[in-house]
């Protein structure tokens, strides 16, 4: 009997290359997660102690047909529940206790504050930080890298709020809290120069300990690539030291800090709770710091939402951005 042979028109199914089973499991990965946060998400605010109804209506003037209402919703069967909640878990119809409005146009309101705030120190801190980590570590035991060193590892272990109040006591003539000044249209050119004046402190606050971070991974990274046999053959091949360095050395020893500036904008939505606290900057940590303060349960649970769903998609980003930057990772 011969060998058996395609039908006409059929078409062999391609297995999937390296780099696609990587992007494949990543995208598996992220999908799982997501699912395992909306399950977390449902189940915690429905473990906490005490009545719901009593929670979510404390300090509110609601009529009576209304809350009977919400408490037969309550009464569901806990897998209907669940149902509702997993095919809608962005549902306008839900309000925040605390500030009469429904929590997502509440978070809304406050993204904006954050992705300023924080997306400016992260990229401050990387530029800066990365330059001191290449120094630092291609003049590794230099006088630069003492002090470097040192300097980035007290940085990165002091609180970010402890750095903003020495920050205030030490620079009185910055603002020390909110975002503009009163009577300042913030969308003139007078109110942007104002928000950037406020903004002073508290990027300041955050560049310093974002700054640390990438300054010692990046010298880590240097330190491990100096020994490495390409660099070798590179001053082989007659390349000056400069050249070694920005061509073959920083892009490899770059990997790293790629992925960690990326993780780090994860936490950009999240915000900074302690230093916005501080400043009384108006995004997100600071309403995520008021709704704990409550507790505006239905704000804490969209909020813990939105903070975990930002942080799963920068780190998928981070994970499809390796393996461009570095193909050999898709064969692991």
């Amino acid at each position: 009997m011969g060998t058996p042979t395609l039908a006409a028109g059929s078409h062999r199914v391609r297995p999937l290359s390296g780099t696609g089973r990587y992007v494949l499991r990543k995208l598996t990965w992220a999908a799982g997660t997501v699912f395992f946060v909306l399950c977390f998400n449902f189940a915690l605010f429905r473990l906490l102690p005490g009545d719901p109804i009593g929670l979510y209506t404390r300090g509110r003037n609601m009529p009576a047909e209304q809350i009977a209402a919400m408490r037969a919703k309550l009464d569901q069967p806990i897998g209907q529940q669940f149902v509702d909640y997993l095919a809608n878990p962005f549902s306008s119809a839900v309000q925040s206790v605390s500030q009469n409005a429904p929590v997502w146009q509440v978070i809304g309101e406050r993204v904006w504050p954050t992705v300023l705030l924080v997306g400016t120190s992260i990229l401050l801190a990387s530029v800066f930080g990365i330059r001191i980590g290449i120094r630092a570590g291609w003049q590794r035991g230099s006088r630069f890298d003492r002090i470097s060193t040192g300097s980035t590892l007290a940085l990165y272990a002091m609180p970010e709020f402890w750095i903003g109040m020495v920050l205030m006591i030490a620079l009185p003539m910055f603002p020390s809290a909110g975002i503009n000044s009163d009577g300042v249209d913030p969308s003139s050119p007078a109110g942007w120069l104002d928000t950037l004046w406020h903004m002073t402190l508290p990027v300041a606050s955050l560049t310093l300990v974002y700054l640390a971070e990438y300054a010692a991974i990046m010298r880590a990274s240097l330190v491990d690539e100096l020994g490495q046999d390409y660099l070798t053959l590179a001053r082989a091949t007659g390349l000056r030291e400069a050249l070694v360095r920005r061509k073959h050395a920083v892009p490899n020893a770059l990997l790293p800090t790629m992925t960690l500036i990326f993780l780090n904008f994860g936490f950009v939505i999240g915000g900074a709770i302690t230093v916005e606290a501080v400043f009384s900057w108006p995004g997100l940590g600071q309403l995520s710091y008021d709704a704990l303060r409550g507790p505006d349960i239905p704000l804490l649970q969209a909020v813990f939402l939105l903070f975990s769903l930002s942080v799963i998609v920068f780190t998928l980003l981070a994970d499809l951005l390796y393996v461009v930057l570095d193909p050999r990772v898709s064969d692991a």
